[in-house]
């Protein structure tokens, strides 16, 4: 009965994104105060009612109720019952809920946290999302319904989750992930609602930029959380594979790192207007992308949804819709976003577009390498693959002119700056990169490596500009001391920021460098060496879990013969969905990783295994946590939280 409960709350919630979609929009129109006002009890109500649909779903999970024909789909009885959780969002239907889940969430923070704002503008706001969630929920009712019965004839048990998913990354990397992707539907309705009302300024921009930050936080540390996930699931000891799927996430945050920094200009100097709106509709659609090629069935990955056609086509159209109307209204608003503001050449205005300018060139490269292949498929031309080497190629060219001006930018005045007062200053930041780059080199007794050299010089660039930057900014105030006090967090978060991409970048450069790895045939009590560590196997035997089985392997490690640590390492099957899974072992340190993944039997009691060594490669999700930390302590900014001034209101 809890099924049906929640199928009629999120029939409710479709009904009430409807009145949402309508009633602020014809009050911002009309000006009819009474109509504006019902915007916020629609958002909060049709939060709760989708939350509520979510718990009978999850509970349904919980209790194993076959009867339900997506948790037959994706559940077992011998699941343990945090992967039943899991097993919610595992599958289509149940991560559309969850989509919907959050989507309603977001607008209810907006209703929450934005009556600062004019009511008109909270009604513009409102109702282009609820426009958004009304899209979503006749999709996921009409074509992903997770309440569809089995009944009469109900399975005695399910055909479990699916094993790459039965991951600890899996229970936190999709909310994660969907919480960014949805958050840039604030930012899109934000440019929407200006271009509605004919003005975009700088106050319009401050008003923008903190729900920005929140989603590019949170779509930050969802990549990073799939990278983890990938790396520790699939046996492979890669960290990014250029997977359509991850390509699908990597576009809109490219764009979005690029909506940062144009409303911080839009911000600060009242220009780049046009370019902003543009982005901001970028980021959304980027995202709707991502939902269209995961669950059209275009593309194989093992991050996708299978899925019908229908669905993708559904998709395809909102996204369309959500395109051509969006650029269609900033066509006939082209006048009102135009920028005034001058600035010359050599100014941070020119910095920040500069880097917008390889971002966007990023987002472009990995937007054709993903879609070309399926586009000449479709015209007759045959298969064709475009893998790693492509984008690995097209990005160290990215990435080099990307980090000098990354670390040049925060030196630079708004309006104009005179190069000769840098020169200093920037010569003590490269002295010091050179000093920290050559110096890593040398302790590692390989100069040659041009790649790593790069690397590290690129990274302490970026990194010793931050914090010089810093440093003379917190003098600035008479003393660092005095200084710490009076600084904004904006700043603060934006330093961190770009500590973050240094250690990003020195932890990819160092990885892809210094990598080794081996393949293996190993009896127990038989040594491999690699990279100076004796791999020693000590037994297989096999494994009896809660719904698989299989074969564990235990492992000493040791270095110059000193004892360095044991590894467990798992090869499982699944018998209900008959699939064999690698579970590698991992000894993570923050200069190194040491993984193993037992492979298959070789007969005569000798196994294969799979040894990698790994310096620094924790560093690069090290370096994406920095950078989402680096975007909360940004959000928490008291301009963001100030009140809205009369001249404000009546500008708007």
């Amino acid at each position: 009965m809890i099924a049906e409960y929640g199928q009629l709350a999120l029939t409710v919630a479709l009904v009430l994104s409807l009145a949402l979609a309508v009633l602020p929009l014809y009050g911002s129109i009309k000006q009819h105060s009474s109509a504006l006002q019902l915007g916020h009890p629609l958002a909060y109500a049709m939060f709760v009612l989708t939350a509520f649909s979510f718990w009978a779903l999850s509970y349904s999970f919980y209790q194993d109720d076959f009867t339900i024909a997506y948790v037959a789909a994706n559940s077992n009885s011998l699941l343990p019952w945090y992967y039943k959780l899991t097993a919610v969002w595992g599958g289509h239907e149940g991560s559309m809920l969850l989509w919907v889940l959050i989507l309603s969430g977001w607008i209810a923070a907006v209703a929450l946290f934005s009556r600062s704002l004019p009511l008109v503008l909270q009604g513009r706001i409102l109702g282009v999302m609820g426009w958004i969630a009304l899209g979503f929920y006749v999709f996921v009712l009409m074509m992903s319904n997770p309440f569809a019965s089995t009944l009469p004839y109900y399975p005695a048990d399910g055909r479990d989750l699916n094993p790459l998913l039965q991951d600890f990354g899996m229970i936190i990397h999709p909310p994660m992930l969907y919480m960014g992707y949805v958050g840039f539907a604030v930012s899109f309705a934000f440019a929407i609602s200006a271009l509605i009302g004919g003005r975009f300024d700088s106050t319009w921009a401050r008003w923008a930029r903190p729900w920005t930050l929140a989603a590019w936080m949170f779509l930050t540390l969802g990549i990073m959380l799939g990278s983890w996930w990938a790396y520790n699931e699939l046996g492979w000891g890669g960290w990014w594979f250029w997977d359509p799927v991850e390509n699908a996430s990597f576009m809109p945050w490219l764009v979005g790192t690029a909506l940062i920094h144009s409303l911080a200009v839009t911000e600060k100097r009242g220009t780049f207007k046009s370019w902003t709106v543009l982005l901001a509709i970028a980021a959304f659609s980027l995202s709707l992308l991502g939902a269209f090629l995961v669950r059209s069935g275009v593309l194989v990955s093992v991050h996708s949804f299978a899925s019908d056609p229908s669905r993708g086509l559904y998709l395809l159209a909102f996204l369309l819709v959500i395109v051509g109307g969006s650029l269609l209204l900033y066509g006939l608003r082209m006048q009102s976003v135009r920028s005034q503001a001058r600035y010359e050449l050599f100014s941070r205005e020119v910095m920040l577009w500069g880097n917008n300018v390889f971002l966007l060139t990023a987002m472009v490269v990995v937007f054709l390498g993903t879609l070309f292949p399926l586009v000449h498929k479709e015209l007759g031309l045959g298969s064709i693959s475009i893998g790693e080497p492509f984008f690995n190629q097209l990005f160290y060219y990215l990435v080099i002119p990307f980090a000098l001006l990354l670390g040049l930018g925060p030196w630079v005045r708004w309006k104009q700056q005179q190069a000769a007062t840098l020169i200093k200053p920037l010569s003590l930041v490269l002295i010091a990169a050179l000093v920290l780059a050559l110096g890593t080199m040398a302790a590692l007794q390989s100069v040659q490596a041009n790649l790593a050299l790069m690397g590290l010089l690129l990274g302490a660039w970026v990194g010793a500009s931050a914090l010089f930057e810093l440093l003379k900014r917190l003098q600035q105030f008479g003393s660092v001391g005095v200084g710490l006090g009076k600084l904004s967090a904006s700043h603060y978060g934006m330093t961190l920021a770009h500590i973050g991409f240094a250690v990003l970048v020195v932890g990819v450069a160092m990885t892809k460098t210094y990598s080794e790895d081996i393949q293996v045939r190993m009896q127990p009590g038989q040594t491999a060496e690699l990279a100076g560590y004796q791999f020693r196997l000590v037994e297989v035997y096999e494994l009896n879990g809660p719904n698989y089985g299989g074969e564990a392997a235990e492992i000493d490690v040791s270095y110059q013969g000193n004892y360095v640590t044991h590894l467990h390492a798992e090869k499982r099957f699944y018998p209900v969905q008959r699939t064999v899974m690698t579970e590698a072992a991992v000894d993570a340190r923050l200069s190194r990783d040491l993984y193993v993944a037992l492979g298959e039997s070789l007969g005569d009691n000798a196994w294969a295994l799979s040894l990698y060594v790994k310096p620094f490669v924790r560093w690069i999700w090290l370096g994406g946590l920095l950078m989402a930390l680096g975007g909360l302590i940004a959000l928490l900014d008291r301009r963001y939280r100030r009140p809205v001034k009369e001249k404000e209101l009546a500008d708007a």
